[in-house]
């Protein structure tokens, strides 16, 4: 009895799937690449992002070409990392409102500002 065959195109995927639009993301420390489209559906635009915190979560590196925005305070040991910079001035601003602390503010390009009360 023979098995069945898939049948392969020689100068492409296989035809019987659409190909995928959704973002990808790689990692050469892992050696991978992932497609987006379950970020996408369970967090919409922030797919990335959301992604990119999940992988250092779970290995303690970020993907290729993702570099954060932290800010520490300079009274507490409350920090934070943001991967968008309006999300990591936001957590400062507010941090700063609320605590009367001051904060610095470490960009993507290594500056750092000081944001005081």
């Amino acid at each position: 009895m023979a098995l069945p065959v898939q049948r392969r195109s020689v100068n492409g995927p296989d035809d019987t799937e659409p190909p995928s639009n959704d973002p990808t993301i790689s990692c050469r420390r892992c050696g991978r690449e992932w497609d987006l489209g379950e970020e996408l559906d369970a967090v919409g635009n922030q797919a990335f992002e959301q992604f990119a915190l999940d992988h250092r979560r779970h290995t303690g590196h970020f993907p290729d070409g993702v570099a954060t925005w932290r800010v520490e305070c300079r009274h507490c040991p409350e920090t934070v990392e943001r991967i968008e910079e309006g999300g990591a001035k936001r957590w400062a601003h507010t941090h700063v409102r609320h605590t009367n602390h001051a904060v610095t503010i470490h960009g993507t390009d290594g500056t750092e500002r000081v944001l005081e009360p």
